[in-house]
């Protein structure tokens, strides 16, 4: 059995930091009523017999602040990436023009816009448990450390009040980031 070592705590800030990256670039899919291009990365596409993002195979720009246009690389998958996008449950309805889409970002009616709130305080409470289980892993480990000998009872209060010190401050970060997100989205 390998001996057990001291738990080295900036690994956890960073986890839990990752998890506060994530919520972001999730928030980022969400419609708010400015066209985003990041708003079709969650887009995939059948190409090729299997399924892949939207950025591999064509290139997304916002060329108005209520549309967007999809570049599709190759003529066969223009289809393809229309269907998608129609399926993709953004209510967007791309218009094929040639070799590329236009998609224009309707304005969003207020059911719409409650809809979007509540899919990101789902976002949010995911990337909180994700948060809290890496309190509990770090505490597991903290404990385990202290069982083996390699830190003292002191150490370990010491360490899990800077590891509670963490998880306290990436939730606040993901609640601060919810409370813009849903201001962006109530906004008319």
């Amino acid at each position: 059995m390998a001996a057990t070592e001291k738990p080295v705590l900036s690994k956890y800030r960073d986890r839990m930091d990752k998890a506060v990256a994530a919520l972001k670039e999730e928030f980022g899919s969400l419609r708010t009523g400015r066209a985003s291009a990041g708003l079709l990365d969650q887009v995939m596409v059948e190409a090729y017999g299997s399924t892949v993002p939207i950025n591999q195979v064509g290139a997304v720009s916002v060329p108005e602040p209520r549309s967007l246009s999809v570049s599709v690389w190759d003529r066969g998958l223009v289809v393809s990436v229309e269907k998608a996008i129609r399926n993709a449950g953004l209510g967007l309805n791309p218009v094929v023009e040639g070799q590329n889409l236009r998609v224009p970002i309707p304005p969003l009616t207020e059911e719409r816009r409650k809809d979007l709130a509540k899919l990101a305080s789902k976002y949010a409470e995911q990337q909180r448990i994700a948060i809290r289980n890496v309190r509990r892993d770090a505490n597991d480990d903290l404990k385990k450390a202290q069982k083996d000998s390699v830190i003292t009872e002191d150490e370990l209060k010491r360490m899990e009040g800077e590891v509670q010190g963490f998880t306290d401050g990436a939730i606040k970060r993901v609640d601060e980031a919810l409370k813009t997100k849903e201001q962006e989205i109530m906004q008319v």
